[in-house]
């Protein structure tokens, strides 16, 4: 969406479509049009199209009605795309008993927002900083917090917490796409690339100029078959992040002189 149309936007709108206050109707969209039907004929459309393609005529044409009946219901793309992304969020899994504690709770929960951008990769471009306050994205902002509650934190530590993990699920699920959409632009995957570039680069290594990078490099590469893993560093990062979150609960639960129990696992608080 562009800035011109990001300035345009009414939250007033947005929020009595995604809060359901009110559902126009009209006569000449025909029966069974509704706020619901539009927005997941938006969806089938980003998902295989892209964001780019989703357009108020887009949505009438794959709907079979005019461009007219669908402003009726939605006002137009802004408004859409909260919708399409708070409804995304109301069929995450929200699992009422994780086994393993909070680190336990924080890993399933990342996964599951890792699915959600892998299943809907728009969702990357769609979100922004300010985000939908619509009653699927409370409701998941109130389901992930509680998996940080009552382990010794406080509110503003909880919400940092969650907002560490949820930004590493963001940057991996970032960079796997780019991989993605890089193959599809140059015709060519990722180990064809650095097969392409392979005698270049052998040949600057052999020079001994750069004996850590090569010797990392190579490393690297024999471990994931490529020169990058995105699922290894998805995996990789996601668990320093919950190492550093367990020094601040051992700080919080067992006091400064044991911080050093949460490096190794989780400490007394995580009986919440």
């Amino acid at each position: 969406m562009s800035k011109e149309q990001r300035g345009k936007f009414d939250p007033a709108r947005s929020l009595a479509i995604l809060w359901r206050t009110r559902e126009p109707t009209s006569r000449s969209a025909g029966p069974g049009l509704s706020v619901d039907r539009i927005v997941r004929a938006a969806v089938e459309i980003a998902d295989v199209e892209g964001i780019d393609a989703l357009t108020m005529r887009r949505v009438s044409e794959a709907l079979g009605v005019g461009t007219m009946s669908v402003y009726t219901y939605v006002p137009g793309k802004a408004e859409l795309l909260d919708v399409m992304v708070d409804v995304l969020y109301g069929g995450m899994a929200r699992p009422a008993e994780i086994p393993g504690g909070w680190r336990a709770r924080l890993e399933q929960i990342a996964r599951e927002n890792l699915k959600l951008y892998q299943a809907h990769p728009w969702l990357l471009r769609a979100e922004t900083s300010r985000p939908v306050l619509g009653p699927n994205l409370l409701a998941k902002y109130d389901y992930e917090l509680a998996a940080v509650a009552g382990i010794g934190l406080d509110d503003v530590e909880m919400d940092s917490v969650l907002t560490l993990v949820l930004g590493h699920v963001r940057s991996a699920a970032r960079v796997a796409l780019d991989m993605v959409n890089l193959e599809r632009e140059t015709g060519m995957t990722d180990n064809q690339w650095w097969q392409s570039h392979a005698p270049w680069l052998e040949k600057f290594m052999k020079s001994g100029s750069y004996p850590t990078a090569a010797r990392v490099g190579t490393a690297a590469g024999e471990a994931h078959g490529a020169a990058y893993g995105p699922e290894y560093a998805f995996e990789f990062g996601l668990q320093r992040v919950l190492d550093g979150i367990a020094v601040i609960v051992a700080e919080r639960s067992a006091g400064p002189a044991r911080a050093d129990v949460g490096r190794a696992g989780e400490g007394p608080a995580d009986a919440g």
